[in-house]
């Protein structure tokens, strides 16, 4: 519908478009924004960027309670980024199918330990053939002086009139046995008092204040993992096993052998896990990774805030026109496209969608909030947060330097990104019903009543630079910018 606001020679980005007001028959909060890639339902249809500034597990759990999804970055051992994953996994359940446990003689200093660690707070006791003796809880050591923590668990645990249910107790069943023993965890055990799952009372509560969360079958919050071209099988070996649900090759450039080589590895050792591949702008790109094996392309190089790459090397690609080549031969090959980078106003993800894009993936947008890791600041008067690009001095420190300019020397690495600082922006749930409202503002202008409706039936206009000016506040002087 839009091939002649793309024809010619010119590459075109966000600014340099607007969305044609259509009919409209629907209000915005009747609007349908859900998507699906590789397999997952997204209620929200945004992503989570795979920076060290962005993306670990407090932003994954928060994501994915508000129906989003969170891709976990790569500079970290490939154990503690497998631990990320875990933390996300057990953040949320419908039933904890593998719950921690400690033995009869573990110490009270373990447990306390153990809780701390998983941020749990209590602990199943079972014997060695997994035999459930007893449960110890915050209540129990609530009280415990200093010199108790070398005391056996079995001297607090609680063991007598131990409730429990058996194994396929439904949630509600379990929330009828939870409120009439006024208890908040109930271990599930087989005939031989085995224990096999846990149902508690705050991942139940979870489930209703959140029902838009992005759940697997097994109702634990879905989470997906960065991987590069160096260490592809461990890492890739070590998430899985974490339960991740989506793996990202996360590359600046990923039209390469390398790239290509990597999932194919990953695809014909887990054929099951679903693969993002990218980034790309070319429809040879997408055919590239499609033909190896990925699951969904990731499109954009060159477009993020902190990214230098196009004027350190040249190369790139304005990101509409990128978004809309690929999606054409994305469409044709039933693969969805993930438009990354260059996003920096809701009006900007509506416009990606209208492009074709099936998600959107955000870095600066969430740079600024509560839940992800950069240092807060106070500059000025003002509170900000670091965040730098994953091309940036500091962040090819770390293992992510790959990720940029395999061939370069060792130590010799040329930075395709800054550091830099974006405003601080309070709660990520504060700032997603921001992003979201104004996603279903542009679908109410565009008629468009689902994100299918938008991508298929909107209108894009080429705009001049005074039409980019009248869109922007003018001739005024803005008294507060919220």
């Amino acid at each position: 519908m839009n091939e002649e606001v793309f024809a010619g020679s010119e590459a075109l980005t966000f600014d340099d478009v607007l969305v044609v007001p259509g009919w409209s028959e629907v209000l915005p909060a009747e609007v349908d924004i859900s998507t699906s890639i590789a397999g997952i339902e997204l209620k929200v249809p945004l992503v989570s960027a795979a920076m060290d500034t962005v993306t670990e597990s407090p932003l994954a759990v928060a994501l994915a309670r508000v129906g989003g999804l969170g891709i976990l970055h790569r500079n970290l051992t490939v154990d503690k980024q497998a631990e990320q994953v875990d933390r996300v996994k057990r953040a949320q359940s419908g039933m904890i199918s593998a719950p921690i446990s400690l033995p009869p003689s573990a110490l009270l200093d373990d447990a306390e330990t153990l809780m701390a660690r998983h941020r749990i707070s209590g602990v199943p006791i079972c014997e060695a053939s997994g035999r459930l003796v007893g449960i110890l809880t915050n209540r129990d050591i609530r009280f415990c002086r200093p010199d108790q923590f070398d005391r056996p668990v079995t001297d607090f645990m609680t063991s007598e009139n131990l409730v429990t249910a058996p194994v396929g107790t439904s949630l509600e069943d379990a929330v009828d046995v939870l409120h009439k023993y006024r208890i908040e965890k109930l271990p599930l055990v087989d005939g031989d008092g085995v224990l096999r799952g846990l149902i508690t009372v705050k991942d139940i509560t979870k489930r209703i204040e959140n029902p838009n969360a992005t759940l697997d079958p097994d109702g634990r919050l879905r989470v997906g993992a960065a991987i590069g071209v160096a260490d592809t099988e461990e890492r890739a070996e070590a998430l899985q096993a974490a339960g991740v649900d989506v793996l990202v090759i996360d590359t600046a450039h990923g039209h390469t052998q390398g790239v290509v080589d990597a999932v194919r590895t990953i695809k014909k050792s887990w054929p099951d896990l679903p693969v993002i591949g990218g980034n790309v702008v070319t429809r040879a790109g997408v055919e590239a990774l499609v033909e190896a094996g990925a699951d969904v392309v990731k499109v954009g190089v060159g477009s993020g805030s902190i990214c230098t790459t196009r004027i350190v090397s040249g190369a790139g690609m304005p990101q509409m026109t990128a978004i809309h080549d690929c999606v054409a031969v994305g469409r044709e090959l039933g693969v969805p496209i993930i438009a990354d980078g260059g996003v920096v106003a809701s009006g900007d993800i509506v416009k990606a969608f209208v492009a074709g894009a099936d998600a959107v993936m955000l870095g600066n947008l969430l740079a600024g909030v509560d839940e992800a890791p950069g240092d807060l600041e106070l500059v000025e008067g003002a509170m900000w947060k670091t965040y730098r690009g994953m091309g940036s001095a500091g962040a090819m420190r770390g293992r992510a330097s790959d990720r940029y300019g395999t061939g370069q020397a060792v130590g010799k690495h040329v930075p395709e990104g800054v550091e830099a600082r974006v405003r601080y922006a309070g709660a990520l749930g504060d700032l997603m019903g921001q992003l979201v409202g104004g996603l279903r503002s542009g679908m109410g202008y565009a008629g468009a009543a689902s994100l299918d409706d938008l991508r298929h039936r909107s209108r894009l206009v080429r705009i001049t630079g005074a039409g980019l000016r009248e869109s922007h506040p003018h001739d005024v002087a803005v008294l507060r910018d919220e």
